[in-house]
């Protein structure tokens, strides 16, 4: 797979034409886009539909996290849209329904970790008593035995997982700042480079290319920069 394969551009954009121009924009070089609940409420399934039938992949990041009964429908409906990722947050029950509704489609679930803009003293606070590598490879271990295809973890804990669970796990890494770059509000971040050194399979990059002066040239320097 090449360099630029690996790169989810994160549209995290209010208005779907916008969305739609920055799409465009980058035409020819990122071919993978996440809908998060941002865009989809505003742009929803038609969004979806756009980006399929331009021929382009689509990483559905809504985490669902309810009971398990509709966990399942919704990971269904996600899966009979013709999406490629999807995020699902949860126990381990909530976890094999969205696995086994999956199953037979070429839907990916993806088990949620703990978020890049979570730090020890965040997750005290949400009531876990450990360190947050130990949650990550907890939630983990959960989604494989869950049949889920992988999670989104932070690259900081990439060579964790990647050493404890294997390469069939599937990981996605957000959190990712080019070199020097602004780290917004991720407290575990890293660069293109160190992530995919680390073992992530994908790359999920948002701010640094669609706040950029010039989009297109921010995800060819990006994609240079995973080259090198």
């Amino acid at each position: 797979m090449e360099a630029g394969e690996k790169v989810i551009c994160a549209l995290d954009l209010e208005e779907p034409e916008t969305a739609w121009a920055m799409v465009e924009s980058l035409e020819g070089i990122i071919s993978f886009y996440k809908v998060g609940m941002l865009l989809f409420l505003t742009g929803g399934n038609e969004m979806v539909q756009r980006l399929i039938g331009r021929g382009h992949r689509v990483f559905l990041d809504l985490k669902f996290y309810d009971v398990p009964d509709t966990v399942a429908a919704a990971v269904r409906r996600a899966a009979s849209l013709g999406v490629n990722f999807l995020t699902v947050h949860g126990n381990k029950e909530i976890l094999e329904r969205a696995g086994e509704a999956a199953a037979g489609t070429a839907l990916k679930v993806l088990g949620v970790t703990v978020l890049t803009s979570l730090d020890r003293t965040d997750i005290g606070e949400l009531g876990f008593p450990c360190r947050v590598e130990e949650l990550v490879l907890q939630r983990a271990q959960w989604a494989l035995e869950a049949g889920c295809a992988g999670v989104v973890a932070s690259p900081q804990e990439a060579a964790l997982l990647r050493r404890e669970l294997g390469p069939e796990l599937l990981l996605v890494t957000p959190g990712i700042r080019p070199a020097g770059g602004d780290l917004g509000t991720h407290k575990r971040a890293a660069t293109p480079a160190q992530a995919l050194q680390a073992g992530a399979d994908y790359l999920v990059i948002g701010q640094p290319i669609i706040r950029a002066e010039d989009p297109r040239a921010a995800a060819a320097r990006i994609i240079e920069e995973m080259s090198l």
